[in-house]
């Protein structure tokens, strides 16, 4: 998952390479690799390439703004969806950290940790922050 524009633009450029890198195996003419191998190879590189497309395509919807609600199956999503909250509302990890009064490090941090450090507390003042709101049901199993 892209969390912010540096990685944006260093995902952007890695499909430009890998665009690249598939394109010269394409036209490559290998009499004496086999065509087995020369399918795996390109495979391997459209599989690259297209989940790298993805990732730019999810993030691109996300900084689009559009506010739909981001469905969350499990407390281990909340991280995740904690971020795309963020990206949505057009924030900057810089700008989440000014609005909670912490630095930018310590976001960049709680995010790089999917929020592994953050207490119960924090979660809840940065979605509030978001202007996120959490709702759904908890279920159990005897």
């Amino acid at each position: 998952m892209i969390k912010n524009e540096r990685q944006y633009k260093i995902t952007k450029s890695q499909i430009k390479k890998f665009d690249a890198a598939l394109g010269a195996l394409v036209a490559r003419d290998d009499a004496d690799a086999g065509a087995r191998l020369r399918k795996l190879e390109e495979d391997a590189l459209r599989s690259q390439l297209d989940e790298l497309r993805d990732e730019v395509e999810a993030y691109e919807q996300l900084r689009s703004g559009r506010r739909e609600p981001i469905a969350i199956e499990s407390f281990d999503q909340l991280p995740r969806a904690l971020v795309q909250a963020r990206i949505v509302a057009g924030l900057s990890q810089k700008e989440l950290a000014e609005r909670l009064g912490l630095k930018e490090q310590q976001i960049q941090r709680y995010e790089a940790t999917d929020y592994s450090s953050a207490s119960l507390t924090r979660l809840k003042e940065i979605a509030e922050a978001l202007g996120a709101s959490i709702t759904g049901e908890m279920t159990y199993s005897p």
